[in-house]
Parts: structure tokens; sequence; C-alpha cells
């Protein structure tokens, strides 16, 4: 059942969380996706089976949550997740990223470390906004941005995307590979070779940034951005169990 949350930034949020042993599990969608998703849905029966909690939202702009997408940012949605987490949760979590979600729940990991049991990444995206966005524009959209504030790009997933001036330049004071990055809990990156929306070099150099004594890089050949195969899916189910039995 979808509930909805009020975070202290006064945004309406949806949940569905799942009651089950702990450390719970915490799904987090990418850009303009939602709780909706394959892979989100498919965790959240994996986790029934294995009676273990489990939280989804669509943060603020996405899904059946409030807001526009055109007028949110990277720091509105880690506000909204913090917020979900806090309110839905008991205890350390093991956070799920999915794309900019993986991004989110390591920014998570950093500011919050309290909340984070481990980690598990699928297609990270951190810090997307600056190296994909902002720096693939051409001098004609940089003009664009700053001056009518959007820039509307295609998508493989539907409408295009409008990425606006704020969600640019907010997002910048969110960086996580240009200062350190301690990740002191069991942390599985899952990637995709043949992923068009993130590169490779981008999990490899997530991998080689982050500081920790339990980071694996898992690197599946063929895999797109999607990763929701019937493989992929059993992959990240595997990589979960791995955390949680790391955790002990």
């Amino acid at each position: 059942m979808t509930e909805f949350i009020t975070t202290p930034q006064g945004r309406r949020i949806a949940v569905r969380r799942q009651t089950g042993a702990g450390p719970g599990i915490v799904f987090l969608h990418g850009l303009k996706s939602d709780m909706e998703g394959s892979k989100a849905v498919a965790l959240s029966a994996w986790a029934a089976h294995a009676g273990r909690a489990f939280l989804r939202l669509d943060v603020s702009g996405h899904g059946r949550s409030g807001g526009r997408f055109e007028e949110g940012a990277i720091g509105d949605w880690f506000e909204d997740a913090v917020a979900a987490i806090r309110a839905c949760t008991e205890g350390p979590q093991v956070l799920v990223g999915s794309s900019m979600g993986g991004w989110l729940s390591l920014l998570i990991a950093r500011e919050h470390p309290e909340l984070v049991a481990g980690l598990v990444t699928i297609a990270a995206a951190p810090d997307f906004t600056e190296d994909g966005f902002w720096a693939g524009f051409s001098p004609e959209q940089r003009r664009d941005l700053l001056e009518i504030g959007h820039v509307d790009l295609p998508s493989d997933y539907g409408d295009p995307y409008r990425i606006s001036r704020r969600l640019i330049e907010e997002a910048r004071e969110r960086l996580v590979l240009r200062s350190p990055l301690p990740l002191p809990v069991p942390v599985r990156l899952l990637q995709g070779t043949e992923d068009s929306s993130v590169p490779v070099e981008t999990a490899l150099r997530l991998f080689h940034h982050a500081s920790g004594g339990d980071i694996r890089l898992t690197l599946v050949k063929g895999a797109e951005h999607s990763f929701s195969t019937p493989d992929c899916l059993a992959t990240i189910e595997a990589a979960i169990g791995e955390v949680l039995a790391r955790i002990g």
C-alpha cells in the first residue's frame, strides 16, 4: 500500500514499506524513474520472500510524489530519501541505489553514516550532472541553460529530460568524486559493460576513489543500463545477500 510522508522541507513523498527482519533494505530509484520500476518491484518480492524489511519511495517530482521534476535538484532528492529512511525504518539500512539512486546512496553514506549498514549500487551515476550533462553540453546548450534556465535532452525512456540550471548548479554542492568518500561498510558496485548511460569508467573511478575495507566491483559483460534481465536481477539479489552476510 502506498503511503505519504511530508519531509521537513514540506515535500509530499510517496513510500511503500514492508515489515520484516533487519537490517532492512531501501531501494533508491534513478532519474525520471520511480518505485514501480522492474528492479524495485522484483526486489520488493525478493525481500518479502526472505522476510526482510523493505522500503521504496518516489523522490519529489517522480512517480506519485508531489512536486515537478523540472523544479527538483539532487539536494532535494537526497533530503527526500533521508526523510523517508528516518520516518519509515529502524536502525541502519542496506541502501540499494540505481543510477542516480546510487549517487543518493553515496551521499547518505557520507553525510549520515548512522543510517547505513551496507551499500549496493547498480550502474551508479555519481556527479552525472557535472561529468555527464554539463561536460557534454555544447556552447549553445550552456548558453541556453544560463540564459533560458533549462535545456531539453532526448531520453531513451520516454519524454525528453528538461535539465534545469538549478539541477546543474545545486549539484555542485553534492559532488562525491571530488573529496574524500569513506565507506566503512560492505559495498558492492554493479555495472554493465554495455551501459550507454553510465560508462564503465565511472564505475572504475568510483571504485578507486572510495575508501573502505570491503568494497567490490562486479562488471557484467553485455548488461545494459536497466540491469533488469533475470540474470541481472539475480546478481543484485546475490549482492544484497552478500552484504547482509558480511554485516552478520
